[in-house]
């Protein structure tokens, strides 16, 4: 069955809020009646759907029942969600003029998806978001976040920008807690290139998402979904799938990490061929790596957008009317590196149940982590130790210390 659009029983305030800049946009189009001019769309019968129910093409329609002059407050919810729907097909271009950063993807019903892939660190890519979701006016943004990292669509620039380049003890023992002491590492290290990025280029990370953010709540009746794998998860395959040799080669390189950084760096991984290119070393490197980061995050994207792409059921005045379904259409919001995978994914037969287990350690790893932790522990120890002794060394030298042991040795009675 297809979902719902008809989910706000509210329409009427959401057309309050809307009527005032909108209503000399719609003019004649929300008063007038089939026929007498505007803009029609031709209602279709995919092969899916044949004996079914008839499916409305993008574009205001006669399907969609027009509404007749008054304010809207004499409106019935019904009637409000019809006009804000036919504001929002007026405003969704049939022909958008879209970034050359943007994918378009056509499901089996005939929803569309138009895939922004963006440089994280990036003004253009903001601009490009706010290009599309205007253009396309969609029914569902999908942004390239897990609910462990939403935090930072409710964060300002300043904030985030101080919080990405501070790296404390405190971050330390929540990603541990929460990840496991290898994936906690892993994360931290992964942050502190987050952070030198952030610092080489003053900018903070994930503008693309928070303007995604902004721009959808701009659209009637948009629905914001996230559609990345759980962060947690990603990294406990990421660490399973590697050997200890790599994981420590990984961990070094991303602590020395210091080249500098420039803005047309980070512009420059918008074209494919040098992000493919990049991805191409890293695979020869770390595939496993790259499995788990990259291609089993672009199934569980492709997924994510798919579910997205679904048929929206108009409202029905009563039981007794036909039901009539829209193509919905989607805009996603995800990495450059992405796209060539969810491209590929796209109609493809998808199963997210196995990418979304957390395999059990090997011998080696046990062995490895036990390892690891034996260190630690026995680095801990010797500079407690070493502390300790330069404490004790510290105080005994003190002129004050001196004389109490000087009294003390003439104190006490010799032989």
């Amino acid at each position: 069955m297809a979902p719902r659009a008809w989910e706000f029983p509210g329409a009427v305030e959401q057309l309050h809020e809307s009527w005032a800049g909108l209503s000399g946009q719609v003019g004649a189009l929300s008063l007038g009646r089939p026929g007498e001019g505007g803009h029609l769309t031709q209602t279709l019968s995919s092969p899916l759907q044949a004996d079914t129910e008839p499916v409305v093409m993008s574009g205001a329609s006669d399907v969609v029942p027009r509404v007749l002059s008054g304010e809207p407050q004499n409106l019935s919810d019904v009637d409000a969600f019809n006009l804000l729907l036919e504001m929002k097909l007026k405003r969704r271009r049939e022909r958008p003029n879209l970034p050359r950063t943007v994918t378009e993807l056509v499901a089996e019903d005939g929803s569309r998806v138009y895939v922004v892939g963006t440089a994280h660190f990036s003004d253009d890519s903001k601009k490009d978001v706010v290009k599309t979701i205007r253009e396309v006016q969609p029914d569902v943004v999908v942004v390239e976040l897990c609910q462990y990292r939403v935090s930072m669509l409710k964060m300002d620039e300043s904030t985030l920008l101080r919080e990405a380049k501070e790296i404390s003890l405190e971050k330390l023992q929540q990603a541990v807690r929460q990840n496991g002491v290898m994936s906690g590492l892993m994360q931290m290290l992964l942050l502190k290139v987050s952070a030198h990025i952030t610092e080489q280029l003053g900018m903070a990370p994930g503008g693309e998402f928070r303007e995604a953010f902004k721009e959808a709540s701009k659209v009637p009746f948009c629905k914001f979904h996230l559609g990345d794998r759980p962060i947690p998860v990603t990294f406990k395959r990421a660490i399973a799938a590697l050997s200890f040799w790599q994981k420590v080669k990984l961990a070094w390189g991303l602590c020395f990490l210091s080249d500098p950084i420039s803005k047309d760096d980070v512009e420059r991984c918008k074209q494919k061929d040098l992000l493919e290119q990049m991805m191409a070393e890293m695979i020869g490197e770390f595939p496993d790596l790259h499995r788990t980061i990259v291609s089993e995050r672009d199934v569980y994207l492709t997924y994510m957008l798919r579910q997205a792409a679904r048929r929206l059921e108009l409202p029905r005045s009563s039981d007794a009317e036909p039901r009539k379904c829209v193509p919905s259409v989607v805009v996603g919001v995800v990495g450059m590196g992405h796209v060539p995978g969810i491209e590929k994914n796209w109609t493809t037969d998808l199963n997210i149940q196995e990418i979304m287990t957390v395999p059990p350690p090997s011998v080696s790893g046990r062995v490895s982590r036990l390892a690891v932790k034996a260190a630690f522990l026995g680095l801990l120890g010797y500079g407690l130790y070493w502390m300790g002794r330069r404490a004790a060394s510290l105080v005994l030298s003190l002129p004050a210390a001196q004389y109490c042991l000087q009294r003390a040795s003439a104190a006490w009675p010799h032989k």
